[in-house]
């Protein structure tokens, strides 16, 4: 089957991360690059995320596996939370380098990206929604189809082969 050489991933970091742990684990960065690359053929896979100090060594890890970070700065809350919503970012950064690939994967199961993956199908340039979590998803986003093509897939399904493997003590 002939895949495109030239896809980009745009990757709702929040939206990852916390729909993994919420099932029960860790997912493996490297491993998931090396997917994204072997199966969907990405050159380049954004990942947005907010910006916090305290992570520096995590962004410049994400950096050495061959992401491309776009930051958002973040908002510290008086109950002790923090937000960084980067969803306008992901957008915009898809539209930024709208003429540069030839398909687009959003990862993310929010469906604020709705209008944004119903367009890229629309013009024959979303590869796939790569969805977290294939039970806990926004519905609108099982609307995006074009010529009864579904474009669903879900991380959880890879779990086996995208799980962080705890190191074993010597």
């Amino acid at each position: 089957m002939y895949r495109s050489l030239n896809n980009y991933a745009f990757i709702d970091s929040q939206n990852l991360n916390l729909s993994i742990q919420d099932q029960g684990w860790k997912l493996d960065l490297i491993r998931f690059r090396t997917y994204l690359k072997e199966k969907y053929s990405v050159i380049k896979a954004y990942i947005f995320i907010g910006y916090m100090e305290e992570h520096k060594d995590l962004y410049k890890s994400l950096q050495e596996y061959g992401y491309v970070i776009i930051f958002k700065p973040t908002l510290k809350y008086k109950d002790g939370t923090t937000k960084g919503n980067c969803d306008a970012e992901l957008v915009l950064q898809a539209m930024v380098d709208y003429k540069e690939y030839d398909k687009a994967l959003i990862v993310s199961g929010d469906g604020d990206f709705y209008c944004l993956a119903d367009y890229l199908a629309k013009n024959d340039k979303l590869e796939c929604l790569l969805i977290p979590n294939r039970n806990k998803y926004s519905a609108l986003l099982k609307k995006v189809n074009r010529n009864d093509k579904k474009y669903l897939n879900f991380v959880s399904d890879l779990r086996s082969k995208l799980e962080l493997k705890k190191k074993k003590a010597p």
